[in-house]
Order: structure tokens, then C-alpha cells, then sequence
């Protein structure tokens, strides 16, 4: 169809002349109130936002001369921040001559990996950034489950202080 005749059509019915798509070969056009077609991708884009879960990438640092009750705290802490739906970076600082004993701290990742496993999932293993050895975990569906089971037992706990 000629451009004008497109053009008389769009007016004749009081919509817009909209190219959908101008690379082919003849290129293709579309009669359309493109304010409400602006205003539903609007919308549509809020929506997505509002569904859309941010995943955070959180940070948890050690030192290669932690205490074993230290540990345990930040293992709890590294748990924690994966049931929330965050990826954890486990990191091992160095100061001074503590670099040079690298295994200690590979050691340290690979026994905080092992003691959040059922949780999560390793996505990055040991990599050396600087005076910082880390590796970072992602939620493992284990994770995800634990999660929904908390959620499920809050709310079980909820009706029962409603019930007394």
C-alpha cells in the first residue's frame, strides 16, 4: 500500500501509522492508538519490576587465623543471607605474611562450603583477587525449600498465637 494511502487510512479512523518493521523488504506498518500501546508497554514494564526479585551479590569476609567459634558464627550468617535469595561471596583477607600460607585459606573456603553444601551451590571456586582469596555461592534449591518450610512453619505459628 503507498504511504499516503496508509496515511489517509490512519487519519480516517483516528489511529497512528506506526513501522513495525523497517528492515524487510517492503517495510511493514501498523494502524495503532500508540499512546495506549505507550502506556500498556508502561504497565507491562512496572509489572515486571514489581515481580522481578533482586538477587544481591553479599559479602562475608574471614581472616586465615579465625576461631572455630567465629566460624560457625559466619556460617550461620553465610546461610542466612542465601535463604533471603542472596549470592554469597566468602572471602579469606590477607595482611603481611599470611599470603604466603594461600592453602590455609583454601582450606578455610572449602570447609565453609561443606558446612552450607545442603544450602548452596559453589559458583565461582577459590580465585585469588589481590589480598582477597573468595568464592561466591548461590542458592541451591535446598535453599529455596528451607525458605518456603520457615515461611510455612511462621505461618502455622502465627495461627496458633491467633488461636490462644
Amino acid at each position: 500500500m503507498a504511504i499516503a494511502d496508509a496515511l489517509a487510512l490512519a487519519r480516517e479512523h483516528d489511529l497512528d501509522l506506526v513501522e513495525v518493521a523497517p528492515n524487510s523488504d517492503p517495510p511493514v506498518c501498523r494502524l495503532l492508538d500508540y499512546g495506549k500501546f505507550r502506556y500498556l508497554q508502561s504497565t507491562k514494564e512496572r509489572e515486571m519490576r514489581r515481580s522481578h526479585k533482586n538477587v544481591g551479590l553479599r559479602e562475608v569476609r574471614f581472616r586465615p587465623r579465625i576461631g572455630r567459634h567465629d566460624i560457625e558464627a559466619k556460617e550461620r550468617l553465610v546461610l542466612k543471607l542465601l535463604d533471603e535469595g542472596n549470592k554469597v561471596k566468602v572471602s579469606v583477607m590477607h595482611r603481611g605474611r599470611e599470603l604466603d600460607h594461600r592453602d590455609l585459606s583454601v582450606g578455610l573456603l572449602k570447609q565453609v562450603h561443606e558446612a552450607v553444601k545442603e544450602g548452596a551451590k559453589l559458583e565461582q571456586p577459590p580465585k585469588q583477587e589481590g589480598r582477597f582469596i573468595s568464592i561466591v555461592l548461590a542458592p541451591g534449591r535446598a535453599a529455596a525449600g528451607r525458605s518456603q518450610a520457615a515461611a510455612t512453619k511462621e505461618t502455622e505459628e502465627d495461627a496458633e498465637d491467633e488461636n490462644a
